[in-house]
């Protein structure tokens, strides 16, 4: 199948590793991501009413270890400092990194494509803090690569 790109738009909290265990929350309980149990390309679980009903059930299934679920579901941490991202992390966007790529610390919704190359890594994924016109925080932008 490949490795597939994910990204996901949250609501701004201080707390990045809240903010991820939160998506991945919603994520798995409406069922957002590919279920390797039925192997049926361009499904989703919530297409599945038998699908796993915790997160325990669904990392339980072999096939589902070695091809993941193409989702947020596939990260686990959110890094800090300078880490080197490792299989199942995300790492943030720093404030040189933005100022490099969209040409300001503070970027918005309008700067995300240029952050997009950051997420070059399979298994891996990055974040960035995006800013309402004011400059305040406003919603946390997750993407990453996942799943074989």
């Amino acid at each position: 199948m490949g490795a597939s790109g994910w990204s996901y738009y949250v609501p701004y909290q201080p707390d990045l590793q809240s903010a991820l265990d939160d998506l991945r929350r919603h994520v798995f309980e409406t069922g957002d991501y590919w279920w390797a149990a039925p192997y049926e390309i361009g499904k989703s679980a919530s297409d599945f009413p038998n699908r796993p009903k915790t997160e325990k059930e669904l990392w339980a299934d072999e096939s589902v270890q070695e091809t993941g679920t193409h989702s947020i579901l596939d990260m686990h941490e959110v890094l800090t400092g300078d880490e080197t991202p490792e299989f199942g992390s995300i790492l943030p966007v720093t404030d040189a990194e933005a100022v490099e790529l969209a040409g300001v610390a503070k970027p918005t919704r309008a700067h995300v494509d240029a952050l997009e190359p950051l997420a070059a890594e399979r298994w891996t994924g990055r974040c960035a803090v995006l800013h309402d016109s004011a400059g305040d925080p406003h919603e946390i932008y997750f993407w990453g690569l996942s799943g074989d």
